[in-house]
């Protein structure tokens, strides 16, 4: 018999949040390889904010996924068949592309060895090791540029890359405030992770509550949400302050352009800094990050939390959970088992959250 795959496939572009209708499971006959290609068996899926804009038709910084094909989708696997000198049967890699799908067939080129660190969980190469950790740390140290004693406030700060960002930034010297959504998550970035304040944009005013804990206003401001979260933060930014735009995740459920800061003439005034950033222009500092994260684990002075949801079929549902706040910290989807499984792995700097 032969081999069949199966992935998630874009029937129709979402109008909100994503539907049952607007994704299909189908199954795919796995061809014979071309020469230089892999096979991969895919492990996790990434589930990423970036993921719906991916779905959308908006103008973004990579095509938008085709109707009718694959949704797009960071993963790591093991390699399961090879016409490639570069790879054999058993390599653990990570592929940018490799989709929301059980097997993926790419170019030996499109993938990249990871090397596996004693200790620490295979999940953390899509989340602290992974890109998650490599925006974390370029977008706060290459934009922000942070100097000892300044004030920096982080919005999804119980989030996969706002969690890492608030942990760099006081490991930088900085005093840090994070605003996240409910009391568990606040503790947690507050007595968890030593930032000096928290807001639970869920159950008080946002504004009010940076002036309470940010009374010499805000220097940095590394932006994941938008929206009146992130006009909050820019109207109380200092002379000559930084932000760093990571990610607008309060619009990408809706159409249409994406809202700036309504107070724009602040950006004159104050003489402030905003520049977006995506990951993909930040690779050549991978290398560099990956020592320094690493060695903050070690150090026991990085912590971080993986969320993984078991099956390939729950993929549309987590990716949903992004928009929600329902997980915590870095959001996978498991496809697979394991070669070695993570629960064999006991590090105190890491919580892997499986449900």
């Amino acid at each position: 018999m032969s081999r069949t795959n199966q992935g998630w496939v874009l029937k129709r572009r979402p109008e909100r949040e994503v539907r049952g209708s607007d994704l299909e499971l189908v199954e795919t006959p796995v061809m014979p390889l071309e020469p230089d290609q892999i096979r991969v068996k895919n492990i996790y899926l990434s589930i990423d904010p970036t993921n719906r804009v991916w779905l959308s038709g908006r103008d973004q910084y990579l095509p938008p996924v085709g109707v009718g094909e694959v949704v797009r989708g960071i993963t790591v696997g093991v390699v399961d068949e090879s016409a490639s000198s570069r790879f054999q049967p058993g390599d653990t890699v990570l592929l940018g592309e490799g989709g929301w799908q059980r097997f993926s067939t790419c170019e030996a080129s499109a993938a990249t060895h990871i090397r596996r660190r004693e200790n620490i969980p295979l999940t953390a190469s899509l989340s602290v090791l992974g890109t998650t950790g490599l925006t974390a740390y370029t977008g706060f140290l290459d934009i922000c540029r942070p100097k000892p004693g300044e004030t920096l406030v982080v919005s999804a700060a119980a989030g996969a890359v706002g969690s890492i960002v608030g942990q760099i930034a006081k490991i930088r010297g900085c005093r840090v405030v994070g605003i996240a959504g409910g009391a568990e998550k606040c503790r947690w970035i507050v007595e968890g992770l030593g930032f000096d304040g928290a807001i639970d944009y869920k159950a008080e005013d946002v504004g009010e509550a940076l002036d309470r804990l940010c009374p010499d206003g805000v220097d940095m401001d590394f932006e994941n949400v938008g929206g009146h979260i992130m006009d909050a933060v820019c109207s109380r930014m200092n002379v000559n302050g930084r932000m760093a735009l990571c990610g607008l995740i309060s619009s990408y459920n809706s159409d249409g352009p994406m809202a700036g800061p309504k107070d724009f003439g602040r950006v004159l005034m104050q003489r402030l800094t905003i520049q977006g950033f995506v990951v993909l222009d930040h690779f050549s500092r991978a290398r560099e990050a990956y020592s320094d994260l690493a060695d903050w684990i070690g150090s026991g002075q990085l912590r971080w939390k993986d969320h993984v949801i078991h099956g390939l079929d729950a993929a549309p549902e987590a990716m949903n959970r992004l928009f929600t706040g329902d997980h915590d910290g870095k959001l996978m989807v498991q496809v697979a088992d394991e070669p070695l499984r993570s629960e064999s792995v006991s590090h105190s700097s890491v919580e892997v959250v499986r449900r």
